[in-house]
């Protein structure tokens, strides 16, 4: 796949309002001074539109593949805290010292500032990632995987855990333009998506399930679309589900 900061700058030159970000950019792959200078580059590149979504890394291969670290679970989110202390001080424009686990900064400083603050976007359900949530992000990007398996009120007791933040999943889906086309659609999205259980459906039922997923407290879905996001899949998609969606069903 591209590189994900050079893709979020290439989608911010060509439109004008959607919000652009990553679901995740990967922690260990990233110098916290050179990522917090890259996303104030594309803040101001942007006029205020960039996202940073960021999480310590899930795809353990990465680690082997590529030589970087820290490889254990513990050390990775204590790497990802200390990158997030980094980037809120540089972006305050306070001249910082820091002497941490995996990263050493003196007299560190970096302008201009970010235009105004950029959100921060943190994915995960375990209790140290809850934790950064609670005291660094704007959003909560929870896995459909993990919400679907939640049983009555666990969600509730994952959403007390991270404060103000607000929350979000991504989700697979398979949008099918006509009723004549479900066979076809579907048969597609399973044998390429089977295991990400994606949601199947015309216009209507997915407008549906989506009023369904606000009422569960979801503001914000990531949708996937199963045939890689088509020209014709966004503009249908656009016009029979986001556009009859009611404003308190978030932003799809």
């Amino acid at each position: 796949m591209y590189e994900a900061m050079i893709t979020n700058a290439w989608l911010a030159a060509h439109t004008k309002s959607i919000k652009v970000g990553s679901l995740v950019l990967c922690d260990a792959l990233r110098h916290p001074a050179v990522l917090a200078r890259q996303a104030v580059s594309l803040d101001h590149a942007s006029n205020g539109r960039f996202e940073l979504g960021i999480g310590w890394g899930s795809y353990t291969n990465d680690f082997s593949h590529f030589g970087v670290g820290p490889a254990e679970p513990r050390n990775r989110v204590q790497r990802l805290r200390e990158t997030l202390q980094i980037l809120k001080s540089l972006w305050a424009g306070d001249t910082v010292n820091f002497e941490g686990q995996f990263h050493q900064l003196h007299g560190a400083a970096q302008l201009p500032r970010p235009l105004s603050q950029i959100p921060i976007v943190i994915g995960g359900a375990g209790p140290k990632t809850l934790a950064l949530v609670r005291e660094f992000a704007n959003w909560w990007n929870l896995d459909v995987r993990h919400l679907d398996k939640c049983e009555g009120d666990k969600f509730a007791q994952l959403r007390s855990q991270i404060g103000n933040a607000r929350v979000s999943i991504q989700e697979m889906v398979a949008y099918v333009p006509q009723a004549s086309n479900r066979a076809g659609v579907t048969s597609a999205a399973m044998r390429r998506f089977h295991r990400s259980r994606p949601v199947i459906g015309t216009g209507p039922e997915l407008a549906e399930h989506f009023r369904r997923r606000a009422a569960q407290g979801i503001e914000r879905v990531y949708t996937w679309f199963c045939d890689f996001g088509q020209p014709e899949t966004l503009a249908g998609f656009g016009a029979d589900v986001i556009r009859h969606l009611d404003t308190a069903c978030g932003s799809p």
